[in-house]
């Protein structure tokens, strides 16, 4: 779309064709605004959160959905939102505006050894809310009962240092905004919010649209993001860990050792009875991210890596010599003045250890993030769909890959696409082999593929065509 056609306002659109399009990830943004008591948001048969209501709200248009919703059409985009949040900064190419980069750790005793990384984010909710910034802060924390409440993680509203620390670490698992919207609505203060980008994004849309949230919501912190995963990664990993889903009490997907390289992810679950099993990554079948087994469909039009519309962003530092530091290290990217000082004083304080870097550092640090977002989102956007059709930063195109290059990016695809039906059948035949060993079967396709390992890679760096 053209800016043209932008400029005489945005094509209304119903949260049903957000869904059936497959551009919906679950961030509640509609849910919050409706007007409908009935309107919820709730997880499908494939463990993904989508809206759900009345036919009259559900399938009815609306200009505002149009504005607001992350993956609309027609929504003003992050180097759009990033222009008018941060007006004064620089701009660089793929991580958007950035006053200041930084890769290290928080010194202070407490925040990184509780943390997946460098324990960043939880040291500067925590200097908010110490400072009297904010009221409170929104964040992903583990729910008391997964089985009784039906996720095992929502967010909630935090108000003391301390409550922060219950939100530390990664969770990838669906979450949505609507439940502490509606508390910051009802309960006036001011309040930071974490998100992954595009949950970021839905924020400052939604700040457009409604002034009790624009005066409400003050920092935004983001967290680097590779995609979304589903409620049925967790399922997948109890029944390769040989236990029951239903008796899941507790998930922790990284479980920090120091005496192991940080990119080396165990996965430790806990059950009702206390019984604790955990497994590396690399020892399940769908342990390779990068292949993107149970990734939400929206995640393949996201063109945003590193939240670049918020005031301040967090990432693992994926470059040696960082990734072998099992203890975490953060990479720290600010846009707001206030944030680059709040970071600029903890160094000068001796309680963070982090040390300056440039762009080309931060990409580096999410090199094969930014190649599935750039080239890979230019291919997708090439290919034939139904229903809204994505409106990027990168225009669609086919001519600048090679035939090995577009397969494995068709491979992701399919990948992402069918772990959600195996598993669904699995679960339904009370038979979960009938995954496993699909999702086996496609991880030795596409590592033979991407990465030429086993007898698979072995025949296909042999067709004529398909070399790099």
């Amino acid at each position: 779309m053209t800016e043209a056609a932008r400029a005489k306002g945005p094509e209304a659109i119903s949260p049903a064709q957000v869904v059936h399009s497959g551009l919906c990830i679950g961030c509640g943004s509609c849910v919050s605004q409706a007007q409908s008591p009935d309107a919820l948001i709730v997880l499908d048969d494939y463990g993904q959160l989508r809206p759900s209501g009345p036919p009259d709200w559900f399938r009815s248009r609306s200009e505002v959905l149009a504005r607001t919703c992350p993956f609309s059409p027609t929504a003003h985009n992050e180097d759009r939102l990033a222009a008018e949040l941060f007006p004064e900064v620089e701009q660089y190419p793929d991580i958007g505006r950035m006053r200041g980069a930084y890769v290290g750790y928080v010194e202070e005793v407490g925040f990184r050894d509780r943390g997946s990384s460098g324990g960043m984010v939880s040291w500067v909710l925590s200097e908010l809310l110490r400072a009297g910034k904010v009221d409170g802060v929104a964040h992903v924390v583990p729910v008391d009962d997964p089985q009784q409440d039906g996720r095992f993680f929502r967010y909630r509203i935090s108000r003391t240092p301390e409550e922060v620390f219950a939100g530390a670490k990664s969770r990838y698992y669906p979450v949505d905004l609507s439940g502490v919207l509606q508390t910051i609505r009802a309960h006036p203060g001011r309040y930071a919010v974490v998100g992954v980008p595009c949950f970021i994004k839905a924020l400052h849309l939604l700040r457009q649209e409604d002034p009790v949230v624009r005066e409400r919501v003050v920092y935004t912190l983001g967290l680097f993001c590779g995609h979304m995963k589903s409620a049925r990664f967790v399922e997948s990993f109890a029944w390769q860990m040989g236990v029951d889903p239903r008796e899941v009490r507790k998930v922790e997907y990284r479980l920090k050792d120091p005496n192991r390289p940080a990119s080396t992810y165990t996965t430790e679950l806990t059950l009702r009875d206390g019984t604790v099993v955990k497994r590396d990554w690399w020892n399940l079948a769908d342990g390779d991210w990068g292949a993107g087994f149970f990734q939400y469909s929206a995640c393949n039009f996201c063109d945003d890596v590193i939240a670049e519309t918020a005031d301040i962003s967090f990432g693992d530092a994926w470059v040696e010599p960082y990734s072998s530091d099992g203890r975490g290290t953060n990479v720290v990217v600010t846009r707001s003045a206030e944030m680059e000082t709040l970071i600029a004083g903890g160094i000068d304080q001796g309680r963070l250890s982090l040390q300056p870097v440039d762009s080309e550092f931060v990409v580096a640090t999410q090199a094969a993030g930014f190649r599935q977002r750039r080239e890979g989102l230019s291919y997708r956007l090439s290919w034939p769909r139904l229903g809204l059709r994505p409106q990027k930063r990168v225009a669609p195109d086919t001519r600048h890959l090679s035939r090995r290059r577009k397969l494995i990016y068709r491979m992701r695809h399919l990948i992402s696409a069918w772990s959600h039906r195996m598993s669904w059948l699995a679960q339904r035949t009370g038979r979960p082999e009938i995954y496993v060993r699909w999702a086996r079967t496609s991880l030795a396709l596409y590592h033979g593929l991407a990465y030429s390992r086993g007898r698979i890679g072995e025949i296909l760096s042999r067709v004529r065509g398909l070399q790099e």
